[in-house]
């Protein structure tokens, strides 16, 4: 079953990808695994999943430590939002962090990576729909707080992250969808040729929405239910 529903999201990909002239290859499906077993875990990374999500440390410590050598090679990504308290574990457990939306959040994010003398791979978590029960840091605010965290010497910003709202009208998640895609244009304008800031991934789009997102440009999908429900 999983391995069909994984199959069955990466054909409405390519059909997506080729209809708007994309190359398919370039997205990423990343499985959240935040409310699934160890053995639908396994069976999704044995389906092909090279990316996991979990949105908890404590989730994922226990999560990942099960799964075990089933881990290898496959990319682990904190999708949740996350305290301060607990960046320097999170930064031993995952491989990227999605969800900074703060300057306090990233000087913590520094300020570990470099005692740990790596660099942290990080997402900017956008706020686009501006609703005041989401973290995320505003649309207007992205760009200043990129510009503040590029002088960091320890992380390296590599894309957007967000949420559209969970509404039934699909133009209200489309605008948002857009407004991210051109938000990613601008700033990899701003920041053409640095080495800290790379818009190279666009998330959004989960099991509700990954069609559309994908239509407005995504190329890293987080989704959990359609893959192990």
């Amino acid at each position: 079953m999983i391995r069909d529903n994984i199959n069955n999201i990466y054909q409405d990909i390519s059909h997506i990808c080729n209809k708007a002239g994309r190359d398919p290859k370039e997205v990423i499906l990343l499985a959240v695994t935040k409310y699934t077993t160890k053995d639908k875990a396994v069976e999704a990374i044995q389906a092909g999943i090279r990316h996991i999500g979990e949105n908890r440390l404590q989730d994922a410590e226990s999560k990942f430590a099960q799964i075990g050598d089933h881990l290898l090679g496959v990319k682990k990504h904190m999708i949740g939002h996350l305290q301060t308290n607990k960046v320097k574990k999170v930064l031993q457990v995952f491989d990227m962090i999605q969800s900074v939306d703060s300057l306090k959040l990233a000087r913590e994010i520094e300020k570990q990576a470099t005692k740990m003398n790596r660099q942290a791979d990080i997402l900017i978590e956008v706020n686009t729909g501006g609703e005041e029960q989401k973290y995320g840091v505003s649309v207007e605010g992205t760009l200043p707080l990129i510009k503040e965290i590029a002088a960091f010497d320890h992380i390296q910003v590599l894309g957007l992250m967000t949420m559209a709202p969970f509404v039934e009208d699909e133009n209200v998640i489309r605008k948002c969808f857009r407004d991210m895609k051109n938000l990613s244009e601008e700033i990899k304008k701003e920041f053409e040729g640095s080495n800290k800031v790379a818009m190279q991934y666009l998330s959004m789009g989960m099991t509700h929405d990954y069609k559309i997102a994908l239509e407005e440009g995504a190329n890293m999908l987080r989704i959990g239910t359609g893959i192990f429900q």
